[in-house]
This record gives C-alpha cells, sequence and structure tokens, in this order.
C-alpha cells in the first residue's frame, strides 16, 4: 500500500471510529445481552503463584485436579488449598531460559499449552501447543511427546483445542491459522485471516485428515454427547460451526450458533449442553473493523499498539460472558460480569460437580463459579 493510499485508508478509518464515538456510545461499547445474569463477579479466585494465563482446564480420570496450561510452557496440577498449584508436565525441553510468568518472546521456545484433554480409558493427557503443535503425557506427567508438529507438509503455526473420540481413538483439533502464530492473534483476527482448519488424527494409523478450511480464527472444539457431529468456535466471525461426523449430513457443516462475542473454548457438560467462554463481546464497530479487510489492514498500519488495538476489539471495557448452548445451538444461560470485577477475557468455562471452572490467558489466576 502506498502513502497515499495508506493516508486515506487511515483518514476514512478515523472519521468512521470518530462519527461511531459521537453518534452512541453503543456503537463501541460491548453489547447488552438480554437475559443475562451479571454474577460472575462472584467467583471465588485461585491465584496462581508466579505463573499466568490458565487457558484451559481438566480433571484427570480419577476427577482430581483442575490441571491448565499457563504462559511459561507449563501444565499446572491443582492440589488444594493445603498443597497448591504443582508442576505436572512441560511441553519442551528447552527450558533453561523459561523462567518469567510471560514472555511472549519466549513462547516458541518454551511451549505454550493451550487446550487440555484427558482420555479417560489411559489417564494420558493430550494437549494443544499453540507452537509446538499436538502432543501427549502420561497419567504421571513430565515430558510431553510430540504427536503433530506438521500437516500436508508444512509446520503448524497456531495449534490451538482438541477433543477426542475414545471410541473411534480420533482426535479432533484445530490450526487456528496458516499466517500467524499465537502472539500475533490480535493481527489475525483485525486482517480477516480465514486460513483456520479443523483436523482429525488417528491415533492407531497417526494420519491427520484436514476436515475444514477456510475458517476465520478456527478455535474452540468440542464433540457432541452421541459422537453425530463436532463444534468448532470461528471466533472473529462469532460463529460456532457444527461439522457432521454421522448421519445423512456426514461431512457437511453448518452454523451452529451466532454469538455476539469472540467464542473461544467450547466444553460440553454431562447433559449433553455447551459451555462457550467468550473473549469478550463484539461491538458495533468491532465487528465492521473484523469484517472488513480493508478496515482491518488498515487499522494494522495505524500508529497504535496491538494492546490499543485489542481494547478497541473488546470495547474499551474489559467483562466476562459465558453462555451456555442447547444440543441444539440454542442459548440456555448467559452469565457475566459486566464490569470486571473479578473475572475478564475468559478463555474456557468447564462444569464440573456443581461449579463452573473458569480459566482466562490473560489473568493469574482461575476463577470458581458455584451454580445454583
Amino acid at each position: 500500500m502506498n502513502a497515499t493510499k495508506l493516508f486515506f485508508s487511515a483518514t476514512a478509518l478515523a472519521i468512521i471510529t470518530v462519527f461511531f464515538t459521537l453518534t452512541s456510545k453503543n456503537v463501541y461499547s460491548p453489547p447488552i445481552i438480554t437475559g443475562s445474569k451479571n454474577l460472575l463477579s462472584k467467583c471465588e479466585l485461585i491465584n496462581l503463584k508466579g505463573a499466568v494465563g490458565p487457558e484451559s482446564i481438566a480433571f484427570d480420570i480419577n476427577g482430581d485436579g483442575p490441571y491448565t496450561g499457563v504462559a511459561d510452557g507449563r501444565i499446572i496440577k491443582w492440589n488444594g488449598h493445603e498443597q497448591g498449584w504443582v508442576d505436572f508436565a512441560v511441553t519442551s525441553s528447552h527450558r533453561k531460559e523459561c523462567v518469567h510468568p510471560f514472555a511472549l518472546h519466549m513462547e516458541h521456545i518454551c511451549g505454550r499449552p493451550l487446550g487440555l484433554r484427558f482420555d479417560t480409558r489411559t489417564g494420558d493427557l493430550y494437549i494443544a501447543d499453540a507452537y509446538l503443535g499436538l502432543q501427549v503425557v502420561g497419567p504421571s506427567g513430565g515430558l510431553a511427546t510430540r504427536l503433530v508438529t506438521e500437516v500436508e507438509g508444512q509446520p503448524l503455526r497456531f495449534t490451538n483445542d482438541l477433543d477426542i473420540d475414545e471410541q473411534e481413538d480420533v482426535i479432533y483439533f484445530t490450526d487456528t491459522s496458516t499466517q500467524f502464530q499465537r502472539r500475533q492473534f490480535v493481527a489475525s483476527v483485525v486482517s480477516g485471516d480465514k486460513t483456520g482448519r479443523l483436523m482429525k488424527y488417528d491415533k492407531s494409523t497417526k494420519g491427520v485428515t484436514v476436515l475444514l478450511r477456510g475458517l476465520a480464527f478456527a478455535n474452540g472444539v468440542s464433540l457432541s454427547k452421541d459422537k453425530s457431529f463436532v463444534l468448532v468456535a470461528e471466533t472473529s466471525t462469532g460463529r460456532i460451526v457444527r461439522y457432521w461426523l454421522k448421519g445423512p449430513h456426514a461431512g457437511k457443516h453448518d452454523t451452529f450458533a451466532d454469538l455476539t462475542g469472540y467464542p473461544d473454548n467450547i466444553r460440553r457438560n454431562s447433559k449433553g449442553e455447551f459451555w462457550v467462554a467468550l473473549h469478550s463481546k463484539r461491538s458495533l464497530l468491532s465487528k465492521l473493523v473484523t469484517s472488513n479487510s480493508w478496515l482491518g489492514k488498515t487499522a494494522l498500519k495505524l500508529p497504535v499498539s496491538i494492546q490499543q488495538l485489542h481494547f478497541m476489539l473488546v470495547g474499551w471495557q474489559a467483562h466476562a460472558t459465558a453462555i451456555k448452548l442447547s444440543e441444539d445451538g440454542q442459548v440456555l444461560e448467559v452469565l457475566e460480569d459486566v464490569e470486571s470485577k473479578t473475572l475478564k477475557f475468559i478463555s474456557e468455562v468447564e462444569e464440573k460437580n456443581g461449579k463452573l471452572w473458569i480459566g482466562s490467558v490473560m489473568v493469574p489466576f482461575v476463577g470458581v463459579y458455584e451454580l445454583s
């Protein structure tokens, strides 16, 4: 883009932003969700000592934990209030320089575990590491083994989440983008990148099949209770996409739900319902920017930091939103911390024994909400 075109693009974006700002706060603020319950501020917080970013939450086959992956590449386990958090596993053997709780420039070396799932038959923990691919570690923990690091001859750029079909002995997982890495997630969303994929890993053959391409920030993954379909969150568009595995629509996909925000991980409860964590809700302005690649790419060239751009996308107001969907995609319940009194930018909601365990890629604690 030459200087003249950049000038006019930046001017246009600035005019649009100023117009929206002067016209109505509703245009750039997080939208209000009808029927939402502002209750998540009541969460108990379990602090992480010397760690940040508990993206995913998982309990082992004995119900112990939770386990969570943090920004310095470790997977840690909660052993209760007396013992606290203990180290369980790592995804990289190159740990010498991995001494800071949060260091973006070291993630490709230290690893960044995102989605976690236990195989309930073997007790093995499967890990989607953003930089180091699909991995597995045994029930005793330690250094994880790499299973998939490339697909179709190209390295995985941004492995994100997974779910396990233990009957078929396969793992469904996402690669968010073939162009951007995790530390560039804002650029991936804003630029209109649609190179995300949903894939299937066969444990017996060790082969990988690409099921869906062209996804806009492929993120959370969850199988239905009857294993007839698998869901994948398309973060940039606010969609939950359903890919049919069985029945007359097998091999096809459709929209399972359109949400009011940026969906991250999806987790099924014992009833077959789905909890979806929203990184944030989407204002009209952020929808405009993320749905128009010209505006998005222009925004990336403006003299503002990525942090400022991220804050614009979330409506200039931190908050937390969790949505429960039925087996057919209907909204059943919305829980929020509208003013971010306790939680913000949540990444996963795991329902276990009458409680919601809530992770966030950006904070140094796990939230626990008691369901009534």
